[in-house]
């Protein structure tokens, strides 16, 4: 007994020394970095949404001149082919395609080129580029749900951890919850305990492998992308039973079935919803439905016909009670639940839920920008951008202004807000109102405008007066609606101080 007490002593001992450790390393850091991020914040944030852009392309442009300019361009031989895995190329033939071969650097060039031919290793750094724009994601959209929060509730939200608005606060709660010490109950089932964040986190992970970001800008090109990522939606509940199930908390066990009941009922209308822009497009290949939006503000499918509108709103509803959004956060709800299925979590484990639900939101937002809002087009018509050349400046300026991973970014993380906006806006409703919703109120609705929509495309003529005039007034109702959010934010912006509350007041010194 004396020496398990001893053992676990020790344990402690280092697992707290590692945490002063990481402590004192991210003190450090601050201190150097706070006074200049304190003085350029605007300038240091725009510095690095350029260089992550750039980056990016440059990656892109790099896979495209090996494929493009060195193995098309030069004439393979494939029993002289070096490496272990064999390959188009050798670094001979590498060398002779380059076309700055005097360069000193040109050898290391193409020692760099060479393994950039294999699939294996650009799926490598995809998946890299995966998972750090997951991580992204989640640190932002935390940071911001404070920070709106503290909008609408009339306070500042975080000011003060990174000097400028409180940037670094996500930072420093997840440096706390990675240092924490990871407990599990004694009358908990330690496997399934710890198996169940990962069942959560895993498939939002997966999901992102069949999102297209752009026609290119897509980890795989799936025929069925819709149905892979739908799938992969659904087993992340998967992860929330078991979590609740296994912490053996009455608690848990109430939140898991909340999310069960839920889940099963909201996915029945909010698949239906999918199937009108899918009938509209006659593919389930995403890449090729955001192809067809390519014409400009008209021609995205929200406001193809009434039918397509209408099942975009009741797709955007019914995501929310897919990701545990109020007013549909019923498994998590803290003033009846504690924390409802993830009670008993702590440190990393309890952060992979919060990562896996924000994953998620980001995931049905790309869903519903794909299939309803342009994908990755902007409002102008890519016609437009035809005589531009391709240059790599006309190339960037069509990124910038007519279609590229950007515009789809920027149209999912609006949807992120106004899913946030939501949550701090409406109350919370009862199991009982989340299910008579769903059953008796989305699900009949949804039935009539699927048949709705069915008959709409098999009499109403594609580009006839009746299907302009549909077109036309919906599009201008999106105009409308676009035109006055604008406004709203630019009033609510320049009348900030005259707002009731503390928001009328000073923000804090140096932020």
């Amino acid at each position: 007994m004396a020496d398990v007490t001893a053992l676990i002593v020790r344990r402690r001992i280092e697992y707290h020394g590692l945490s002063a450790l990481v402590a004192g390393l991210a003190r450090i850091v601050y201190g150097a970095a706070a006074p200049v991020l304190r003085r350029f914040p605007g300038a240091i944030f725009l510095s690095a949404v350029v260089a992550v852009v750039v980056g990016v392309w440059a990656h892109y442009l790099l896979f495209e001149f090996v494929d493009v300019g060195l193995i098309g361009n030069v004439e393979t031989n494939a029993t002289e082919a070096m490496g272990w895995f064999g390959g188009p190329l050798t670094l001979d033939e590498i060398r002779a395609g380059l076309a700055f071969q005097s360069v000193p650097l040109a050898g290391v060039l193409c020692y760099a080129a060479y393994p950039l031919q294999y699939a294996i290793v650009r799926d490598v750094v995809g998946m890299g580029g995966i998972l750090g724009f997951i991580s992204v994601i989640p640190l932002y959209s935390i940071w911001w749900e404070r920070k709106v929060a503290g909008r609408i509730q009339s306070r500042s939200g975080p000011m003060r951890v990174g000097g400028w608005h409180g940037w670094a606060q996500t930072i420093a709660d997840g440096m706390k919850l990675i240092t924490k010490e990871d407990l599990c109950p004694d009358s908990a089932d330690r496997p399934l305990f710890k198996l169940a964040p990962y069942l959560a986190f895993v498939p939002a992970i997966l999901a992102f492998f069949a999102l297209p970001f752009g026609t290119y800008w897509v980890f795989r090109q799936l025929d069925v992308a819709l149905v892979f990522i739908l799938a992969m939606l659904g087993v992340e509940v998967l992860g929330v039973i078991i979590a609740g199930w296994a912490s053996n908390n009455k608690w848990s066990v109430y939140g898991a079935m909340r999310e069960a009941c839920q889940m099963v009922s909201y996915e029945i209308p909010m698949g239906m919803a999918l199937l009108v822009p899918i009938m509209a497009a006659g593919t389930l290949s995403l890449t090729a439905v955001g192809d067809m939006q390519s014409g400009g503000w008209t021609t995205w499918l929200v406001f193809r016909n009434p039918f397509t509108f209408a099942a975009a709103l009741m797709y955007y509803v019914a995501s929310l009670a897919s990701c545990k959004r109020a007013p549909f956060d019923l498994p998590e709800s803290e003033s009846e639940l504690v924390a409802g299925f993830h009670t008993e979590y702590s440190g990393f484990r309890w952060s992979l839920f919060f990562f896996a639900e924000y994953a998620a939101m980001f995931v049905v937002s790309g869903l519903c920008v794909i299939l309803f809002l342009g994908a990755w087009y902007s409002p102008l018509p890519m016609s437009w951008a035809e005589g531009l050349g391709d240059s790599l400046p006309a190339r960037a300026v069509k990124g910038v202004l007519f279609a590229g991973p950007l515009w789809f970014v920027t149209k999912c993380v609006f949807l992120i807000y106004v899913q946030i906006w939501l949550r701090w806006t409406l109350p919370r409703i009862r199991i009982d109102q989340v299910l008579y919703a769903c059953v008796q109120v989305m699900l009949p609705m949804m039935m009539v405008i699927l048949l709705g929509h069915t008959l709409y495309e098999l009499f109403v003529p594609t580009g006839g007066i009746v299907w302009r005039v549909f077109n036309v007034l919906l599009s201008l109702i999106g105009g409308v609606a676009a035109v006055a959010m604008v406004v709203v934010a630019v009033y609510g912006y320049a009348n900030r101080r005259r707002l009731v509350g503390s928001l009328g007041l000073e923000l804090l010194p140096g932020s």
